[in-house]
This record gives structure tokens, sequence and C-alpha cells, in this order.
């Protein structure tokens, strides 16, 4: 229960700097001015994606905690046998690592017009996350070959369950990156690429720190660190 209590304050955190930062805390409404010139739609819309975007991810977040929860409780059991881990896990972080701070550099890109800067940011982006997807499959193919069945013990079921719904989500995520390249190809106005890149680099931040959470989770340095603070406590 601590590794979820952790997850969902550092969730927390998150949405909160987040929201302050997009500014989707403040009242347009209740502001004065000239309506002429605010250009009301167009702000409007952008902060409707950036809440539409964080309440998804709130409700991702949610799932996640859950589960690890789940996991937290159900490694309590004598039954239950740890997962090694394959290498190829500590590659494809790195893989997911990239992927984010290529879309970072795109977004970079798309706020100083820089077009080429930005095509780069987005296929570099989207290479580097099939290729942590591909490593993913790779690490279930040499689980089984080893005897590490989904139905063999529950440790194997969560790894599965766990690793899987994440990579669902960036596979989801890499069809809003498709069309946010489209849209790039294709000259598509400033603002609206602008807006898109930066929907997908938050996007992609969550699950690199969902990602980090998941490891250190599958990995017991979250049940090392807490037993750690225990002692010294104690």
């Amino acid at each position: 229960m601590g590794s979820s209590l952790i997850f969902l304050a550092a969730l927390l955190a998150i949405g909160i700097w987040w929201l302050s930062r997009q500014g989707l805390m403040s009242k347009p409404w209740l502001e004065q001015g000239v309506v002429a010139e605010a250009p009301f739609p167009r702000d409007f819309t952008s902060s409707a994606a950036r809440m539409g975007l964080g309440v998804f991810l709130a409700v991702v977040g949610s799932l996640f905690a859950l589960l690890i929860s789940a996991y937290a409780i159900r490694m309590q059991v004598s039954d239950w046998r740890d997962v090694p881990l394959p290498k190829v896990l500590w590659l494809n972080t790195g893989m997911l690592i990239l992927s984010s701070a290529a879309l970072q550099s795109a977004w970079n890109a798309a706020r100083k017009a820089e077009e080429d800067a930005l095509m780069v940011g987005l296929f570099a982006a989207g290479v580097a996350a099939l290729a942590f997807l591909s490593g993913q499959l790779l690490a279930w193919r040499q689980l089984t070959a080893d005897g590490y069945f989904l139905t063999s013990n529950a440790a194997n079921a969560f790894f599965y369950m766990l690793t899987g719904i994440h990579g669902l989500h960036l596979l989801g995520g890499l069809v809003a990156l498709s069309r946010t390249i489209a849209l790039a190809w294709r000259g598509a106005q400033p603002e609206r690429v602008r807006l898109s890149v930066g929907l997908c680099a938050t996007y992609w931040h969550f699950l690199l720190i969902v990602w980090f959470i998941l490891l250190s989770v599958l990995t017991a340095w979250v049940g090392i660190a807490l037993d750690i603070c225990r002692q010294l406590l104690t």
C-alpha cells in the first residue's frame, strides 16, 4: 500500500504543477478587456484540449495506482515468486527516455517555428517508441521461453498485465503522434501543430514517469526504500 500512496502523491503533485503551468485554473470569463483583441475561441479550444488530457491522465494514473495496490497486497501471499526481469528492459527504458526527450525537442522546435527540427524530433520520438514496444515484446518472449507463463504464477500475471497495459497506452499515443506528424507534414497552422505536439509531449512524459514507477515496483526498489525508511524512523 505504501508504494501506491507514493504513486498517487507523485501524480497529484505533477498534476497540480502541470495545471498551473498550463493556466487551466484561470477564469477567462471574469477577465476584462476588448473582445475583439481576445482570441477566445482558439484559447478556449487549447484549454479544453489540455483539460481533457489532464482528466484522462488522472484516470490512467488512478488505474495504475489500483493495479500497484493489488500488486503490493498479492505479493504478501506465500505462493508469490518474483519474476526475473529480462535485461532488455533496461534498453527499453533508454528508448522510452529518448522518445520523451525527442518529443520535448520537437515541442521546443514547434514553439520556435523550426520546421526541420520539428519533423526530426517527431520522427525520432516515433521510432524510439516503436523500439520500446518491440523490446517489450522481446522481453515477453524471453520470459515465456524460460517457462514464466502468464498462468504459472501470480507474479507472472502481474508482470504481463502491468507492462501490457502500459504498452497499450503508449500504442494509443503513437496513433495520436502519427496524426501530429501528418499535421506537421501537411504544413498545418503553427498554433495547431504546437498544441498537438505539446499534448503528445505531456502524454509521453507521463508514461515515462509511470514506467519508472512500474520498474521500481517490479524490481522491489520501492519496498527496499520503505524498509530503510521504517528502520531509520524506528
